[in-house]
């Protein structure tokens, strides 16, 4: 594993470029460092890192995922949740406690989207007995990447959206001030809308939802 993450790492270096770090790094609110690896790059480079024949054992991602997430490059953690969907078909009931590491820590819309529609939506369709239990932790946890979490695991749901479930952690976050809470409440609306819309207009004319909600949930949705 350590010469797994070493020559990972010597690739990543050998192709680094300064000055594209620095614009990433000043888009990124200067949150994170990078190498300065375009997205097209890293993931040519990382290709051969998540070839099947390739990959760790899966009770090894855990501690791999911990090693990389807290590296200073961005790369790595882009990287690590890439490398966590290559065993999405073989999650564990456990592996919850994986995604929320990976949400709560250096947490930032790049990773926690990925995390919430990829890694978390897999897990909670696998699991549906556990969505409700950490819904409602994530909710009152205060943690606005956990609840942001919350509301998008279910963006690629379609008809399998869990309409109940989702009002309630809309509600639960109604009056919220923060933009990733209310950008998201809208995205997951807008994304439903393509599959209900008429549930999506009901729902947003009986919700006094913020402005921004409003608009984004209505997006796609014809006069």
């Amino acid at each position: 594993m350590d010469a797994y993450i070493r020559t990972l790492e010597d690739e990543f270096r050998l192709h680094a470029n300064a000055i594209i770090a620095k614009g990433q790094k000043a888009y990124m609110k200067n949150n994170f460092d990078f190498f300065g690896l375009k997205t097209p790059l890293r993931r040519k480079i990382q290709h051969p890192f998540l070839i099947k024949s390739n990959l760790p054992p899966k009770e090894k991602l855990p501690e791999l995922v911990e090693i990389l997430w807290n590296k200073p490059e961005r790369d790595f953690q882009l990287f690590a949740q890439e490398l966590a969907y290559k065993y999405v078909k073989k999650l564990e009931i456990q592996d919850i406690d994986l995604f929320e590491y990976m949400v709560k820590n250096k947490s930032w819309w790049d990773t926690v989207d990925f995390i919430a529609v990829k890694l978390i939506g897999a897990y909670f369709e696998q699991f549906p007995q556990n969505r409700k239990k950490y819904v409602d932790k994530w909710l009152a946890s205060d943690h606005l990447w956990l609840q942001r979490s919350a509301l998008l695991f279910q963006l690629n749901y379609k008809k399998n959206l869990d309409k109940k479930l989702l009002v309630h952690t809309i509600q639960s976050l109604l009056g919220s001030k923060d933009f990733f809470i209310n950008k998201a409440i809208g995205w997951i609306l807008r994304q439903y809308s393509k599959t209900d819309p008429d549930w999506v207009i009901d729902f947003v004319q009986k919700t006094e939802l913020a402005n921004l909600s409003k608009k984004e949930a209505l997006r796609l949705i014809k006069d």
